[in-house]
């Protein structure tokens, strides 16, 4: 999908989206379904920490809230740019060159606020991490590795929106990080498990 992303060379950038349509609507439709299935995680996130800390993960809940909400909204720029360049009273209205560049436009604002999106799942990490490491029924490497992974997240994505040089030198090597991070705690959730008797204390503790 990187041949579909914001670029200098807006006619290249059109051409590409024109010439795949469905490859471009499969990634549209395929990231508003990873926004639907991250709703789902959060829920399921706040019920399983929800015992360590409530004041915590409610903050937490809070941001996730606040990511995903910026995130619709970025995939709403999107979702903009083939109506800009396939609608028939656009073209008539604006020339190829115009149109193009506002489907550059339409791109780069997604990128933004996609940007602005993970700064709050980055802050959202680092709170999971902390409420993992806590937790007694889950690794506390585990969490540290969601801690760096946040941390990770506001380095890449404060610098991609305010120090671009920076961010041509860090990206995308240091999403890595937050890879394994979130990686790390799927796997242990499917692999392992929770240790359900600790969790109960916890619970009982809370009530």
């Amino acid at each position: 999908m990187n041949h579909f992303r914001a670029s200098a060379d807006v006619a290249t950038l059109a051409r590409n989206i024109l010439a795949e349509p469905i490859l471009w609507n499969l990634g549209a439709f395929a990231n508003l379904l990873l926004v639907l299935c991250a709703i789902v995680l959060s829920w399921l996130l706040y019920l399983l920490l929800r015992p360590v800390n409530r004041n915590l993960i409610v903050l937490a809940a809070f941001l996730n809230v606040v990511s995903l909400a910026i995130e619709t909204i970025s995939k709403l720029f999107q979702l903009m740019v083939k109506p800009i360049l396939t609608s028939t009273s656009m073209a008539k209205a604006f020339e190829p060159t115009q149109l193009h560049a506002l489907a550059n436009f339409a791109l780069r604002s997604h990128d933004i606020a996609f940007n602005i999106a993970l700064v709050f799942f980055g802050a959202t990490c680092i709170l999971y991490g902390q409420l993992i490491f806590k937790s007694g029924y889950l690794p506390k490497l585990v969490g540290v590795l969601m801690q760096i992974g946040g941390v990770s997240y506001l380095i890449a994505c404060f610098s991609a929106l305010f120090v671009p040089a920076l961010s041509n030198l860090i990206n995308p090597a240091i999403l890595v990080l937050p890879l394994i991070g979130e990686a790390s705690l799927c796997l242990w959730l499917l692999v392992k498990g929770v240790n359900l008797s600790k969790w109960n204390d916890r619970l009982s503790s809370h009530t």
